[in-house]
């Protein structure tokens, strides 16, 4: 007997027979339904035989029969009343479980959001998104078949999504192109450490999203709820459907605060921080300001992250403004990385480890923050060093700047598109889909192992315009990705090291070493980072010009 649990109420099974009902009544569960209608099996019991084998035991059953391939609305709804009226926990079966799993999910659509079903369904061994337009529609049939239809959809409206939208508009003009994307703001995100370090406004990082939306490029102001990539589809919340002929996918990443105990509770109280909210960097500034002794906290969490390097960032900054105001001998800094080491390219620690000196910061290597009592002021941090037990300490601060750990969007990681890390799998060079011809993906969702910063979908965006340009012509991929990533790590107020690398680690430097060697702090490096970048960002690679960011071409060898 194979249980597949969906969650503490449900577990749904195979076929099952009387001489499995003594071993369900041991493992708990109260009543029994059946979905699968008698006779559709030679040797399947009827579902009476069942019946009187868990009466004897204490059990309840219901009866409701669907043929398969045939769940109606109506049975999904009575599916859902008897999970209401029968003891719990229930068992549901039927020849495969399929047929169960697909009830619950369609019976849950009111009251679950889309991720959570699909989630559930398959940790549990069932694939439903075959039924999620049914799923977004209310667990109702849908009647239509699609809203819209565009040669390109593009999923995310952030840096990579405007982006590659405008290149693809510069490259072919009379491509119709859309963006899903339910946000108001676009944020220039690399500027949330300048505004913790006292050196941008807040409002600086921020635009309208619709001032921001390429020209003849349809804005389709709604949220994702699952991809049907057989049918070239896209659904969306409410059940509408937007056909493509090819598809983008870059939605960046999700932020999971509430994976640390107690950490969504104090956000912006009690000393806690983060830079990697817009509402957030003001505080840190203001934190840093008005810390004069006691210890200051900065972590990291497991990768990936989006930029590496910005936990890293805010405790440079910070213990600047401590040494520039006389109180840094006061202050105890302590950096705590889930990671094994400082910077994961080995040419940019030797300066990064003279600026840990400089501002007698602890490195605190494999402690991974597990949870936070702001009152108390006391976080929890799991160690897990090599080759020892793994423990938990508790450590006292005043002040901690955290960055969340980070994983794919729930509708991505459930979605068909994903890898079994739940992010969107790529061929790392073409960016195109490993099994879908007609879908690309760039930004922090995708799974080529490159750092995920702005920099890398700056070079991402013409790859992928380039190569979806090339298969509407009929043609190969022309263009490829090296990896490439850029990480300013502001060392200290008017100095920066300018990590710039590709795949494995292998320097890429935009300047001539004479010029700026980004292994070694920089003025040139902070002039950038302070005054050039963003005007880049805003006014080149949002419009589609791709100054230091055109594509690097496929080499074909030679017959």
């Amino acid at each position: 007997m194979q249980l597949n649990k969906i969650n503490d109420a449900l577990t749904v099974s195979p076929q099952i027979t009387t001489d499995d009902i003594p071993a369900l009544k041991d493992a708990g569960f109260r009543s029994i339904i059946c979905n699968r209608p008698d006779g559709e099996g030679a040797d399947q019991p009827t579902h009476e035989e069942i019946e009187a084998a868990a009466k004897a035991a204490g059990l309840e059953m219901r009866y409701l029969p669907v043929r398969s391939g045939m769940v109606l609305d109506e049975d999904a709804q009575s599916f859902g009343a008897a999970l209401r009226d029968l003891p719990g926990p229930v068992l549901a079966y039927c020849r495969s479980g399929t047929r169960s799993a697909t009830l619950w999910s369609l019976s849950q659509s009111k009251s679950l959001p889309m991720s959570d079903i699909l989630g559930a369904t398959r940790a549990a061994g069932y694939d439903m998104n075959g039924v999620a337009r049914r799923i977004a529609n209310g667990g109702k049939t849908p009647t239509e078949t699609g809203d819209a239809r565009f040669d390109v959809v593009i999923v995310g409206g952030g840096a990579g999504g405007v982006s590659v939208a405008a290149s693809l508009k510069a490259r072919k003009p009379g491509l119709s192109v859309a963006i899903i994307d339910p946000a108001d703001i676009h944020y220039y995100q690399p500027g949330w450490t300048m505004v913790g370090g006292g050196i941008f406004k807040p409002q600086d990082t921020a635009k309208t999203m619709g001032s921001l939306i390429p020209q003849g490029v349809h804005w389709i102001k709604s949220a994702v709820a699952a991809f049907e990539p057989e049918n070239d589809a896209v659904i969306l919340d409410g059940c509408r459907v937007v056909k493509y002929d090819r598809l983008v996918v870059c939605p960046g990443l999700k932020l999971d605060w509430s994976k640390i105990e107690g950490l969504e509770e104090t956000l912006g109280r009690n000393g806690v921080t983060s830079n990697y909210r817009y509402d957030l960097a003001p505080y840190t500034w203001e934190l840093v300001n008005n810390l004069k002794k006691g210890r200051a906290l900065f972590t990291q969490p497991p990768m990936p992250i989006k930029c590496a390097g910005a936990p890293q960032k805010a405790m440079y900054l910070s213990g600047d403004a401590w040494l520039r105001n006389g109180v840094l001998k006061n202050i105890d800094i302590q950096f705590m990385n889930a990671g094994g080491v400082l910077f994961g390219v080995k040419d940019y620690v030797p300066a990064l480890m003279e600026y840990v000196k400089r501002y007698d910061a602890k490195l605190n290597f494999f402690h991974n923050l597990i949870a936070v009592d702001g009152p108390a002021k006391k976080a929890t941090f799991a160690v897990n060093a090599p080759d020892t037990e793994p423990t938990t300490v508790e450590v006292e601060f005043d002040m901690m700047h955290v960055c969340p750990p980070q994983t794919a969007p729930d509708f991505i990681r459930v979605s068909p598109l994903a890898d079994a890390a739940g992010w969107v799998d790529v061929d790392q060079a073409t960016l195109r889909h490993t099994r879908y011809d007609n879908i690309w993906s760039l930004g922090d969702v995708m799974n080529a192992p490159n750092a995920k910063t702005a920099a890398a979908a700056r070079k991402q965006a013409p790859t992928v315009a380039d190569n979806i340009v090339a298969d509407l012509s009929g043609r190969s991929a022309v263009s490829q990705y090296d990896g490439y990533g850029s990480c300013p790590l502001t060392v200290e107020r008017g100095k920066i090291v300018l990590a710039e690398f590709g795949y494995g680690g292998a320097l890429k430097p935009s300047f001539p070493s004479y010029l700026l060697d980004g292994t070694k702090p920089s003025r040139a490096a902070w002039f950038l980072k302070e005054k050039l970048l963003p005007p880049i960002y805003w006014k080149a690679m949002l419009k589609g010009k791709e100054w230091m960011a055109k594509p690097e071409k496929v080499k074909v060898a030679a017959e």
